[in-house]
Parts: C-alpha cells; structure tokens; sequence
C-alpha cells in the first residue's frame, strides 16, 4: 500500500492538471456512478488526507479514492496515449483541457457531498502532511494502548495519517528497537513523531522514501527490504519476519544488534562491528 508521500505525489500532479478547470470528461466506470453527471462541473481542489485523495467538485461533491495495492492514477498530456493498463482496468477518468487523469484498478471510487467527507476520512489521526498535524495528539493516538507492538501503533492510521510499511520500519529502527517492542515502551515518543513528518516531508515530492538521506540505489533505507544484507550502521546482517494475523499481515525488518527488544528467535545474525547480534529480547 503507498506510503503518504506517494498519496501526497498523486494529489499535487492531479490538482496540476484538474483544479480550477471544468471537466470537459468525466467517466466513473463503478457500479452506482456510472451516469454521475460530472462532466461540466469545475474541479475546486485535489487534496490528500492521510492515503486517501479527495477530488473536490463545485455544487458541493467529493470523488473519494483510495489506491491501496493496486492503484494508481495516471496523467496524461492531451492526445498522449493512455499506458496504464488495459482499459478494463479503467475506474476512472478526468479531463480537462490541460490534460487527463486516469484511475487504473482503483479498488475505492466513491462519490459523496463535500459535507459528508468526514464519514470517511473522520477517523484518521493527524495527517504527517496536512495542515492538521497535531505532535502533541499524535503521541496521545500512539501510546493510546501502551501494550501494543509499535509497528501496528505506527501502522494504525488512526493514530498517524500516512505512515506505511516502509516508514513503519525505518522509524522503528532510528528509534533503535524492533517492531515488536510495546508502544509505552518507547523512549522518546516526540521525538519519532517528528522524525516520521519529516520523513515523509523529505520525500513529498520525490519517490523512493528515502530515509537515509542516501539517493544512491540500495542505500535509500536502514533496514527495509535489507534482508541478508548488511545493517548500513553496524554491518550485522538484516532479519525479516512477520507482524500480525493473515490475510493482513507485514512484512518486518530489523537489525539485531542496533535494536532493542524482544523479537523472533532466529540464528541467522552474525556479529558486526559493535559486538553480537543478539536477535532476542537485550
């Protein structure tokens, strides 16, 4: 599922193309909105709310979409060729005289009153990226339920708007404990609040949610997709497990030496520079 920063990416380039200009196309190709007459109707803003878009339209209505997995909207110049995906996969499409936006295997397309959006989006906490961001509630929302592993605390979007799975790792490694580590526990929570906005600040307007602050290919992050490899701090090789119930959960990243707190008993880890990897509990 996108990080926020890509969301946020999503937004500004359909906000580029759509706001302030009439739709001279408007086709939702979802069972429900099929014959919404939208065609005509000036796009006011494209704003994000955590992973959520929300394509505001004058007369009052809001086109929500959520990409999750799949999901992407593409823009396109006016006559360039659609390049997507095959058009069954088409949810929907935008048009202005400055372009098209095209929502390829969008699983949410929902539309709804301007004044309804909180219905939707009401539960989110402070949005990492939005002009709501509240530090002070944001570390209420995370310690909410001290006993909790903190890669779900993070994961909830209720508690923070916008951190993913990427994120979800890196943070838990600059706080320098493994994800399974109970969110009371965690030592300064202000301070990995703010390290997460501006993370995700960092990396609003370019892809690869670089965390490192290293650009170059396979040394954009600390630990996430690392797996056997070396941690960039202390050279211990990266373990992998997973967090959660199936169908829904992760993918987890750390380094046994450089975190604390308890994890899975595995005997891959090698000693880096600074001693052992310890891969449980230290």
């Amino acid at each position: 599922m996108p990080e926020g920063d890509s969301v946020y990416r999503a937004a500004a380039r359909l906000h580029d193309v759509l706001a302030g200009q009439p739709l001279t196309s408007a086709d939702l190709r979802v069972p429900g909105y099929a014959t919404a007459p939208l065609a005509g109707r000036r796009v006011l803003e494209v704003r994000p709310r955590g992973k959520h878009l929300l394509t505001r339209l004058e007369g009052g209505l809001t086109l929500h979409t959520h990409l999750r997995v799949e999901g992407r909207w593409e823009v396109y110049r006016p006559g360039e060729r659609w390049t997507g995906g095959p058009d069954w996969q088409i949810r929907a499409v935008l048009g202005t005289d400055r372009g098209t936006a095209v929502g390829y295997r969008l699983p949410v397309v929902e539309l709804l009153r301007t004044t309804d959006e909180r219905r939707i989006v009401g539960h989110l906490g402070p949005d990492l990226l939005g002009p709501d961001w509240d530090p002070v509630e944001a570390v209420r929302r995370l310690l909410a339920r001290p006993a909790r592993p903190l890669i779900e605390a993070l994961l909830d979007q209720r508690n923070l708007a916008g951190i993913g799975n990427v994120y979800a790792n890196e943070l838990c490694f600059v706080a320098g404990v493994t994800p399974w580590t109970e969110a009371g526990e965690l030592p300064h929570p202000d301070r990995l609040v703010e390290r997460a906005r501006a993370m995700l600040d960092a990396n609003k307007l370019r892809p690869g949610h670089i965390t490192t602050g290293d650009t170059r290919p396979g040394y954009q992050h600390w630990v996430y997709g690392r797996a056997g490899r070396p941690c960039p701090r202390c050279v211990t090789p990266v373990l992998t497990g997973r967090q959660g119930t199936p169908p829904r959960d992760r993918v987890v990243f750390w380094c046994p030496y450089c975190q604390r707190g308890p994890a899975p008993e595995v005997t891959s880890a090698r000693p880096g520079r600074g001693g052992a990897g310890r891969p449980s509990a230290r």
